[in-house]
């Protein structure tokens, strides 16, 4: 069994499943302990020819009757225990994966870049199965250790104290060994789990990535690559496992050279007659402390197996426990009051720096966008677009006082509620392995109308495609989309943040996988849907934000002007070279296509 904080909870929700089963196993193991002394007195009836006399002619019905209520009250007791205990060990195993998939909702852009998702797979599988059969397995085992190897031991005591001291020796220096395997045992389990944990995320990582591997015909190095931390796994395995089978080696062994021992010294007893709390040791009484031995032997493997599995287990939930224990950075404090969100927006002198980092991402940036306008954020790669958006939806954390939204200070702002208010449309255009309608319909909790849908994607210029599946809007999506094309994508994750109409819309380079007609039939549809709502266009192409009513220019995580379009163009010496290159481009490619 754990203890730990987030595992003590369980043991008073589910308590009464724990006592039921408990009980149950008490009972099982108390009328197993019966059989071996009913056996006795039969051997002992037979051998001195008593049971046949005429008086006890009904002893052996009765002996056989006793036998089978025994037999029942097992069946019965050990179906109630493993209902209850097995049960229970199941629920908490489902209970403590909701709670570690919620956390992980919460947990920060910035927990996902220092961590790797395999690691957290491997958490939510391997590490909690071995939570639930310590929970389950450790449970009986404890039970038994305790309960049945006790009164065992005190029969056994009873008929002879002697062979059962005799036999407690070496069964007591087992025990001492076994405590100190654990400890070995459950470094080793730690290891194997951080193998499996790089084994997991690796191929994670190719399956994601498999299309690029086969582009750079990278098959043989990445099945080299896998094959050594395959090994690294299964060499921790095998020494966590050696140790494991060592110990029950010799566990089997000295058990059964104490038996052959008890056999023999049990025989010399029986021949002289020997008279232990008053009764003569006889060969019935020999077979009922064998058997009470042979029922101890099980509390004592009980506890071998105990402390291997807690080893596991323990080292399992520090795992768990240190991955809820991650800190959830993005939370509320001290929020305001506020309506619906318009959709204003303002930087004032803003600066930030990622947790990672130790350069500032943005630099003193300030800007304000008014309700309902259409706005462009353009720059070269890396100098800090994105990273805008990344504070917009608050996915991370500001300094206060520098970031306003309908003039109210976004980290005082519920951040569901910001979010709530924000249509998102990113860069890598992930969609889900859902239906196309699903992916779709994504932000709403009930299922919409497929007029609706159909709406959204029409505006986003994807309608006409998706319409020419065999299955239309409930074609499966595989997965993150790959049944479509990079175009197709970017146009189903345009639908899917203008179905949501929100206040604020965000696209963050997400039609530069479309041709400049697609791109400008979606502008226009933007410009029709979305008066009185605010829309913000980060781009690379200038033609995608060359019509809007304001531009941000931006290089180096710093704002060099705002206006727009001409006026840039008029006084801006880097969006003039932006301009041009993108026209030369524009010729080259022109040129291309005549010939």
């Amino acid at each position: 069994m754990l203890f730990g904080k987030y595992i003590n909870k369980y043991y008073k929700k589910y308590a009464i499943f724990f006592i039921i089963g408990v009980i149950a196993l008490i009972l099982v193991d108390y009328f197993q302990l019966e059989i071996p002394k009913i056996c006795g007195n039969i051997i002992d009836g037979v051998s001195t020819g008593t049971i046949f006399e005429e008086e006890n002619s009904n002893q052996m019905l009765k002996y056989m009757l006793y036998l089978g209520l025994i037999a029942f009250i097992m069946f019965t007791g050990r179906f109630a225990w493993r209902y209850s205990i097995f049960g229970v060990a199941a629920r908490i195993e489902a209970d403590m994966r909701d709670e570690m998939f919620s956390h992980s909702l919460k947990l920060s852009n910035q927990y996902y870049k220092e961590h790797k998702v395999g690691q957290l797979m491997a958490l939510l599988t391997n590490d909690l199965q071995t939570i639930k059969r310590t929970f389950g397995s450790g449970t009986i085992f404890l039970i038994d250790a305790v309960f049945l190897g006790s009164i065992a031991l005190f029969k056994m005591i009873r008929l002879n104290w002697l062979l059962a001291l005799l036999s407690l020796i070496p069964m007591m220096l087992i025990l001492g060994i076994s405590l100190l395997v654990g400890k070995v045992m459950e470094q080793k389990y730690k290891l194997t789990q951080e193998a499996y944990d790089d084994l997991s995320d690796f191929a994670q990582e190719n399956f994601s990535g498999i299309s690029v591997i086969k582009a750079f015909v990278k098959e043989v190095f990445e099945i080299k690559e896998f094959a050594k931390l395959n090994k690294k796994n299964y060499d921790r395995n095998i020494s966590f496992f050696r140790s494991s089978v060592l110990l029950d080696v010799l566990l089997t062994a000295v058990i059964s050279l104490i038996i052959a021992l008890l056999i023999g010294g049990g025989s010399y007893f029986v021949i002289n007659e020997s008279i232990f709390f008053g009764s003569k040791f006889t060969s019935g009484r020999l077979f009922e402390f064998i058997g009470y031995f042979s029922s101890l032997v099980w509390p004592i493997l009980a506890v071998s197996m105990l402390i291997q599995m807690r080893a596991q287990g323990v080292a399992s939930y520090k795992r768990i426990e240190e991955f809820l224990d991650s800190k959830i950075d993005i939370v509320d404090d001290n929020v305001e009051e506020i309506d619906d969100i318009k959709g204003k927006i303002e930087f004032k002198h803003l600066n930030f720096k990622y947790p990672d980092g130790s350069n500032l991402a943005l630099e003193d940036i300030t800007f304000k966008i008014d309700e309902g306008m259409m706005v462009g954020i353009v720059g070269r790669t890396g100098c800090g677009k994105t990273t805008i958006v990344d504070l917009l939806l608050r996915t991370y954390n500001v300094d206060n006082q520098s970031l306003f939204i309908d003039d109210k200070d976004i980290m005082h702002i519920p951040f569901k509620k910001v979010r709530d208010s924000i249509g998102y449309v990113p860069q890598d255009n992930f969609l889900f392995s859902d239906t196309i309608a699903n992916n779709i319909g994504f932000f709403a909790e009930d299922e919409l109308d497929e007029a609706s849908i159909e709406e959204a994607a029409k505006l986003a210029s994807v309608h006409d495609n998706i319409i020419e599946f065999e299955k239309n809007y409930s074609t499966v999506l595989g997965e993150r989309g790959v049944t479509l094309s990079g175009g197709q994508k970017q146009r189903v994750s345009i639908a899917r943040a203008l179905i949501k109409n929100p206040a604020i819309l965000i696209f963050d380079d997400s039609v530069s996988a479309v041709d400049t007609d697609t791109e400008s039939k979606i502008l226009s549809n933007l410009r029709a849907v979305r008066q009185g709502k605010t829309t913000i266009m980060i781009a690379h192409r200038i033609s995608t934000v060359e019509t809007l009513d304001m531009i941000v220019l931006m290089d180096e995580g710093k704002v060099i002007d705002v206006g727009t379009h001409n006026e840039l163009l008029e006084r801006s010496a880097l969006y003039q070279q932006m301009v041009h290159l993108q026209e030369l481009e524009k010729e080259v490619g022109g040129e291309q296509n005549e010939k």
